[in-house]
């Protein structure tokens, strides 16, 4: 059985009450199998306690600062190195282009998720998905994306994912995991898109990164990237 743990960064709309206009959008998620859960979120925590952080404080991307860089890299490193987990995000580099005619926000959130979690979902295995709670959406949209990914992989009984449900990541190691590993790739995309960004310790951090990968985070990577995979969105012009 596997477990997937998604979650979102600078998922809002651009509105009026929207002002910082971050003109990114991130989605990402890690798997892991079920029976590794327990000791992935006991090292997790173990990491915290040996830099002075209460083993249940929730962390975050947005928590990042120098006073606690060393953190950041040894919780990053601990997922390199841990074979079990694995890391899929898509990027939409530019919220705009958003095709705001034809779908509401909340159907975009829900489209996105799905081509996140197509290529996550283990076919072979029975699937366990936790969403992190974000604001109002929910329980019905839940429903109706387990159904369509089911259907996907040609799963009409619905046996595939046994469980799909929205948490609170301050519940969830991994959860607070997907939370750094997409604000990095994030940060990196919004700095690209020409946002003024100037906190030393998150570009410190997405170096690292690029370093660990190989990779500039800026561009899809191959489909067979199972480690850390990114998907670049370009929406079709209609």
């Amino acid at each position: 059985m596997i477990n997937i743990y998604c979650d979102e960064s600078c998922h809002l709309e651009f509105t009026d009450k929207n002002k910082a206009k971050q003109v990114s959008m991130i989605l990402g998620g890690i798997s892991c199998p079920k029976e590794k859960v327990k000791n992935v979120s006991e090292e997790l925590r173990k990491i915290k306690s040996r830099h002075g952080i209460w083993k249940f404080n929730e962390v975050k991307w947005t928590k990042a600062s120098y006073n606690k860089i060393e953190f950041y890299k040894e919780v990053i490193e601990y997922f390199f190195n841990n074979d079990d987990l694995r890391f899929r995000t898509i990027v939409f580099q530019d919220k705009n282009k958003f095709n705001y005619e034809k779908y509401d926000h909340n159907e975009i959130y829900y489209i996105m998720y799905f081509y996140l979690l197509r290529e996550m979902i283990d076919a072979r295995k029975i699937n366990n998905i936790y969403i992190d709670k974000k604001d109002t959406r929910g329980g019905r949209k839940i429903k109706d994306l387990k159904k369509c990914l089911c259907n996907e992989k040609l799963d009409f009984d619905l046996k595939l994912i046994n469980n799909m449900q929205i948490i609170n990541s301050s519940d969830s190691e991994l959860m607070q995991l997907v939370d750094i590993l997409i604000g990095a790739v994030g940060y990196a995309n919004r700095l690209y898109m020409g946002e003024i960004l100037n906190s030393t310790a998150k570009l410190e951090l997405v170096e690292f990164i690029k370093r660990k990968t190989g990779y500039s985070l800026l561009k899809t990577t191959l489909r067979q990237e199972d480690k850390f995979n990114i998907f670049i969105w370009h929406p079709m012009q209609e």
